[in-house]
């Protein structure tokens, strides 16, 4: 009687122990597939945001050449939503840069890339990090301002929620500027 319990109780524990060790075998697994499938993922997510950046910015592009052809007093509204990254609306210069850390190496490495008037780079970072940057210039085209300021330079970060950038061609200083305000 007492060996049968023994017998019983041996079997119960190696059935807990089996268990235990299929279900580590079975993380280890889920884990292995995840680290691989993980930055994948990552990669591909980025690549649609710079793909639908781009065309924020075509559009973009295409409002700020309606309003300068339109003439003073002409505002646009563009509805912008950033998920990642930054755009920065810089008057001294005249450009608008949209700037994001990415997995994905969109363009070659350290290589300007023309997409119609819209400059792609990206730069090596730490890692398997990269830096695109896409760039609207419009030095000596546009005088560019924010807020009715020709050389102050505004950075607008991502979101949850969209953006109402309005823009509008304005007299500002006595010459005529295509302004950014966000509403």
């Amino acid at each position: 009687m007492k060996n049968k319990r023994l017998i019983i109780r041996n079997k119960r524990g190696q059935v807990w122990i089996e268990t235990v060790i299929y279900t580590l075998i079975a993380f280890a697994m889920i884990g292995a597939v995840l680290a691989f499938v993980k930055p994948k993922i990552q990669e591909a997510q980025d690549k649609a945001i710079i793909q639908q950046s781009i065309s924020v910015m075509e559009e973009m592009d295409n409002i700020i050449t309606d309003v300068a052809i339109a003439g003073e007093g002409n505002k646009r509204k563009i509805p912008l939503t950033i998920k990642k990254g930054s755009i920065k609306i810089d008057g001294s210069t005249e450009k608008i840069i949209f700037e994001m850390e990415s997995r994905y190496e969109y363009s070659e490495i350290e290589q300007n890339t023309n997409i119609g008037n819209i400059v792609a780079r990206t730069d090596k970072k730490a890692g398997k990090l990269y830096t695109v940057t896409l760039t609207l210039n419009y030095f000596g085209k546009y005088n560019l301002a924010f807020g009715g300021n020709a050389i102050e330079s505004k950075t607008i970060t991502k979101s949850s929620t969209p953006y109402n950038l309005y823009v509008s061609n304005k007299k500002i200083d006595g010459n005529s500027a295509i302004n950014f305000e966000l509403g």
